[in-house]
């Protein structure tokens, strides 16, 4: 099935949902462990009915979702096709599927809550360390370019955050500095907010050129953080 663009995930105006990295992701509110489980199991009935499922966590008061499809089929400029793990139209349909069943039950979604968290690490040959990486993180040789064209590392089972590899000068004059930094997605509504409390917290914004898509802000000791949003797929208006 082929992949969604952002254009297209904006135009099914799934209000509960926001695309954060690869996936959909909402939250719904909840009173108790009780409701929690009701909405879990009436979620499953809908992706049984699909054959797809998203995946679930269950935290005090809340339930998070996340629909991704893992064979979406995407094609580069050369027209060569690749299986990644990217949002589809089953995606879609299934996010207003669930979003149909919360409602029924009387929950409220809180789309601005949701955050997913990647690693990025600097690299002058991830071909060469992506396979320590992957067996230091998984276990899994496998999870070396799992879902991507490229040597990102990603667990099948989610228990670790993706960790994906940037591109570094190796004959550089320039000292290697920062190598790993942490790449927090959240949805576009709340990017100012966020990045006011860390700078009220003592961070710098070290690079907004990309704004809001992708800023750059580093501690008080220069560890940098970059705050990243999907503005493609937010829905307009």
């Amino acid at each position: 099935m082929d992949m969604l663009r952002g254009p297209q995930i904006a135009e099914a105006g799934l209000a509960d949902w926001r695309k954060l990295a690869q996936g959909l992701h909402a939250r719904f509110l909840v009173d108790d462990f009780g409701a929690a489980a009701r909405l879990v199991a009436a979620v499953g009935q809908e992706g049984d009915e699909v054959g797809h499922h998203p995946r679930v966590r269950i935290g005090s008061g809340h339930v998070d979702l996340e629909l991704v499809t893992v064979d979406a089929v995407y094609r580069d400029d050369e027209g060569t096709e690749h299986v990644v793990e990217w949002v589809t139209q089953q995606d879609v349909d299934l996010a207003r599927r669930v979003s149909d069943v919360a409602a029924a039950q009387g929950l409220r979604a809180d789309p601005t809550a949701v955050s997913e968290v990647e690693l990025g690490l600097d690299v002058a040959k991830s071909a060469t360390v992506a396979p320590v990486w992957a067996a230091l993180l998984t276990g899994d040789a496998s999870a070396q370019g799992r879902g991507t064209p490229s040597d990102e590392v990603r667990d099948a089972t989610v228990r670790v955050p993706n960790l994906w590899f940037g591109d570094v000068d190796a004959d550089g004059d320039e000292p290697a500095g920062q190598r790993f930094h942490v790449e927090v997605y959240v949805a576009p509504e709340v990017v100012a907010e966020r990045i006011e409390a860390a700078v009220a917290a003592g961070a710098k914004v070290v690079d907004d050129s990309a704004s809001p898509g992708l800023t750059v802000l580093a501690d008080q000791e220069g560890n940098r953080g970059v705050l990243c949003t999907d503005t493609s797929a937010a829905a307009s208006g």
